[in-house]
């Protein structure tokens, strides 16, 4: 209990401590995708958002002050059909997140830091033509946090 208080009392005495954890069903199971162009995954199942900085209803997290973040994106796959994303800051294209399968269930991860200004946005774009597959396992999950300001 003492920790999780000193955790709370950091948080609200520092607004600048942000991180956040979503995956991308909030219930069910089924495929997101194909879609004929790269549409912006929304990850609804968030299980953390320190600072608000994830935006649950666009899938896109803002950053609220400039500084160092790191992000993950893992994507689950099944089939016959490539598992493909790209995680974006604004509209640069950083890592693919990809998997082709031959039959099964794979996954794909990837990560990365950024410097980012205030403002930048920062999301997962499934590319055009592949499908993820996601289930109350929560397999496909967007996550990131502040490293530091600058």
């Amino acid at each position: 209990v003492a920790i999780w208080h000193s955790c709370m009392v950091t948080a609200i005495i520092n607004p600048l401590i942000v991180a956040f954890s979503a995956s991308l069903l909030d219930q069910g199971e089924g495929d997101t995708g194909p879609f004929n162009t790269q549409t912006t995954l929304i990850f609804k199942h968030v299980v953390t958002n320190i600072g608000n900085a994830y935006n649950k209803h666009t899938g896109i997290f803002t950053a609220p002050v400039r500084g160092a973040y790191h992000f993950d994106c893992h994507i689950l796959g099944h089939g016959n059909i490539v598992a493909g994303a790209f995680l974006l800051r604004n509209e640069e294209q950083i890592y693919v997140v990809y998997e082709n399968p031959t039959s099964g269930t794979v996954s794909a991860s990837n990560g990365a830091s950024l410097l980012l200004e205030v403002g930048d946005q920062v999301f997962v774009r499934i590319l055009a033509g592949p499908r993820i597959f996601d289930s109350q396992n929560h397999h496909n999950t967007f996550s990131g946090h502040l490293i530091f300001t600058m």
